[in-house]
């Protein structure tokens, strides 16, 4: 009986994972920055935390160009992609919301939404690619928007942290429903997790 060599797993790694795995810690790095944001309260983490996110982006570009490029992919690589994309375009910008004002138990409920569309979009990418590829090796058009747009919500966030509308003074204010708070601008998050879980037809580029 043939044990596994150590780091068997690691040694399976394409180029191209690892491109993945740096997508990933971009968006971790990011939620460390909003941790750090809301314990001293120093605008320059959160300003971190957005810049993490086109980085993730950057990663998340590259890791499917260097799998193309070299025609090396593979499900574990598919799967680590999604997993990626939902900590760096999903959680991330959720917790960048909160982290800009966005706490109230209607604002959660709306980026706990933001989430799990994001996260139900990939999955249904993920059982549907092969079907949409039509028998070849390219995925025509996306069902839903991507998870990557997010980052158009991440940059509203950081032009309004730049200019100082965050916590109190977030942009649209505060709403109090059945007792409990929503910001307005906590409404973007809620019309992107529909695009996403939407069946609008984009190409892929």
């Amino acid at each position: 009986m043939n044990r596994p060599k150590p780091f068997s797993m690691i040694r399976e790694f394409h180029l191209a994972d690892w491109f993945t795995l740096g997508n990933a810690f971009c968006g971790i790095g990011a939620l460390f920055s909003v941790m750090t944001y809301l314990q001293n309260r120093e605008l320059l983490h959160l300003y971190y935390a957005c810049a993490l996110i086109p980085a993730a982006l950057v990663f998340d570009v590259l890791d499917g160009r260097i799998a193309r490029w070299r025609q090396k992919s593979s499900a574990m690589g598919r799967e680590l992609d999604s997993l990626a994309d939902i900590i760096s375009f999903g959680v991330a910008p959720a917790v960048i919301a909160y982290g800009c004002g966005m706490q109230g138990l209607w604002d959660r409920i709306i980026l706990g939404f933001f989430v799990a569309a994001g996260v139900s979009r990939l999955a249904r990418y993920n059982i549907t690619a092969e079907q949409l590829s039509s028998g070849g090796d390219k995925v025509k058009y996306f069902e839903g928007t991507p998870i990557p747009t997010s980052l158009l919500l991440v940059i509203v966030l950081w032009v309004a942290a730049v200019q100082g509308a965050i916590g109190d003074a977030l942009w649209g204010g505060a709403l109090r429903f059945g007792g409990f708070t929503l910001h307005p601008l906590v409404l973007m998050f809620a019309v992107s997790g529909s695009l996403m879980i939407s069946r609008i037809r984009i190409p892929k580029l």
